[in-house]
């Protein structure tokens, strides 16, 4: 089934409910979000990470691959920008203050490409703020592993590729344990941060 299909009984998911809640919490936790920040949110789905977040910044800009989810985001309100297109695809002359995702970088098969991506959208001093599986299995997905690039990742490869891109102040952190199916899935956040030259000059 695709994430078109499942759009419209996403957010019915108490289990997802809870992962937003964690994500966002961590987020807040770690960031000091301002009114004035404009976020991207990869692989915004539904909105259910950005709705959570929104009431701390000026606008999210949400990319997706569906149709069907980016139709939910709009939703969310004026505060809430849809963009139907991969991450790795995207083109914008705009910079964000930070830019936020979650359980979608595994579905991402070039993890070099994307940090360097991330790293070109943000404003000196931005930040990141992914979420996703540590290392499972394979069994994480109830619908097949087709579209699934990595199970889970591995906390010093990641560090590698974000300090590869450039990125400072980086972090990895387990934020939430899901459960599915009698099974545990421990899930990371990985935070860090574009260099901000003003900032290191004080």
């Amino acid at each position: 089934m695709s994430f078109d299909e499942r759009a419209e009984v996403w957010d019915s998911s108490e289990r997802r409910q809870k992962l937003a809640d964690a994500v966002a919490k961590a987020i807040v936790n770690e960031f000091e979000l301002q009114k004035r920040f404009e976020l991207l949110d990869v692989g915004a789905g539904t909105g259910m990470l950005s709705r959570r977040l929104l009431p701390y910044v000026s606008s999210i800009t949400g990319v997706d691959t569906s149709k069907g989810m980016l139709e939910k985001f709009s939703r969310l309100g004026a505060k809430a920008e849809g963009v139907l297109c991969d991450i790795l695809s995207y083109e914008t002359d705009r910079k964000f203050d930070g830019i936020i995702s979650s359980m979608t970088i595994h579905h991402i098969e070039d993890t070099e490409a994307l940090f360097h991506k991330l790293h070109s959208l943000l404003k000196p001093g931005g930040f990141i703020a992914l979420a996703d599986l540590a290392p499972e299995d394979g069994s994480f997905h109830d619908h097949g592993n087709s579209g699934v690039y990595h199970f889970g990742f591995d906390e010093a490869n990641l560090r590698k590729l974000a300090f590869e891109a450039a990125f400072v102040n980086i972090k990895i952190e387990n934020i939430y344990t899901m459960e599915k199916n009698g099974r545990y899935y421990p899930i990371f956040l990985i935070t860090a941060k574009n260099r901000d030259p003003a900032e290191e000059a004080r």
